[in-house]
């Protein structure tokens, strides 16, 4: 088992759940996305040893890795939260207030967009589009669409995570 220490994270990272994807996906310059998604998939995002241990496994270069990782927004190279808080801001959502929905969220969650929560429970996000415009203003929680938020509902969603997610 490949076990690596790091300082920028808060826990072992065994390398060695890397192997089953390496052996699954082929180890071919060309299966890199295919590595990644399976990588984050078991890791939960894709720490640097991570990175590393892949661009070596494929004899690409690191540089390579980090940058169709940093490039395609579905890689993560940061923890995330149990539950990621989507809001869309696409131009439907933006006009019907978004930025007003995104306010609301961030202040019941106490954390800014883009970030996670301390205790690993929330990450909140703005994207581009979630294809609802009709529902405009929309937010996604985990898997689930919320259409037609308007800020007093947008409290009351992130009021009912908080409640409803384990600490």
């Amino acid at each position: 088992m490949h076990r690596c220490a790091c300082t920028d994270d808060a826990q072992d990272i065994d390398l060695g759940l890397l192997d089953p994807i390496l052996k699954r996906c082929g180890t071919e310059p060309g299966t890199l996305i295919s590595v990644l998604q399976a990588a984050q998939s078991t890791y939960g995002y894709l720490p640097r040893p991570v990175l590393e241990a892949i661009a070596r496994s494929l004899d690409v270069p690191y540089s390579e890795v980090y940058g169709v990782a940093t490039f395609y927004t579905q890689f993560h190279l940061e923890p995330r939260g149990k539950n990621i808080v989507r809001i869309c801001h696409g131009t439907a959502c933006h006009v019907g207030g978004a930025p007003e929905v995104t306010r609301a969220i961030t202040d019941e969650l106490g954390i800014e967009v883009g970030e996670t929560s301390e205790d690993m429970r929330f990450t909140v996000e703005a994207v581009a589009c979630v294809g609802c415009c009709g529902l405009a203003p929309v937010v996604v929680i985990g898997d689930q669409v919320h259409g037609q938020v308007d800020p007093s509902a947008a409290r009351k969603l992130a009021k009912k995570l908080i409640r409803d997610t384990p600490k």
